[in-house]
């Protein structure tokens, strides 16, 4: 049974999951995998494996359906009102013994570790991760912003995330920004908008937005920093599928 948890006062559920390494590989009724990001030649073998192994999958209803052609598991599917509800099914049948995988789009490692310490409190125990490709990583390859190059943040969470805000701040101009970005309230022109102000960034910085990467109708806005932030505010043209890049002053 999953617990109660606030993200104001904690605990926050992708603390629970990154407080301590991963046990040794071993025997794991459970895993959650990344499905990369929608299209299925993106999803890895080792990813695809434990789909089809599964006995009970859990995710949210718009990672599911990605996946649910793979496999006969039982589906148990959630959006944020329930999915505590969800979860704590899940926990129950794989205490019964019923082989478990949790779907999450694209890398767990990317954003999912809120999701990833609820499964984990739902079953009690660890739960051995399979990391997939996510947008963040072809949003690198087309903004040719190499990961070492760049400042990585997530905003695309539930909670506090000035911490996230405050490294942006920071390395705009100086390093590669690559963002994942919260709907709606921080989108990409509102994040531009806050670096122009707050961090006094260059208005003619290279900005891209990438949305829907690797499916058919995906789309990259091209522009500068400065004519970003005219977006700014709650009626952004952006999806909320969108990875922004901001690159570094030349």
């Amino acid at each position: 049974m999953s617990e109660e948890y606030d993200l104001d006062s904690g605990p926050d559920p992708a603390s629970f999951a990154a407080q301590t390494p991963e046990p040794a590989a071993g025997d794991h009724a459970v895993h959650a995998v990344g499905i990369g990001p929608g299209n299925p030649a993106f999803l890895t073998a080792r990813g695809e494996r434990a789909i089809r192994d599964a006995e009970v999958i859990v995710g949210f209803e718009t990672v599911v359906e990605f996946v649910a052609d793979l496999t006969d598991a039982d589906l148990l599917t959630c959006g944020y009102r329930d999915e505590q509800a969800a979860l704590s099914a899940f926990g129950e049948r794989v205490a019964d013994g019923a082989r478990g995988t949790a779907v999450l789009m694209g890398d767990p490692n990317h954003s999912g570790y809120q999701f990833l310490g609820k499964v984990e409190r739902a079953v009690g125990e660890p739960v051995r991760v399979v990391p997939g490709i996510s947008s963040l990583q072809v949003a690198a390859s087309r903004a040719r912003t190499p990961m070492e190059d760049t400042t990585f943040v997530t905003l695309h969470k539930s909670g506090d995330v000035s911490d996230g805000v405050a490294r942006l701040r920071d390395a705009v101009g100086d390093r590669h920004l690559l963002v994942l970005p919260r709907p709606f309230d921080l989108m990409p022109g509102d994040i531009a908008a806050d670096l122009l102000e707050a961090a006094d960034a260059a208005p003619d910085l290279d900005a891209l937005v990438l949305e829907r990467l690797t499916h058919d109708d995906e789309s990259i806005t091209r522009t500068t920093l400065g004519e970003l932030a005219a977006h700014a505010g709650e009626e952004t043209p952006f999806s909320d599928l969108s990875v922004l890049a901001v690159r570094r002053s030349a």
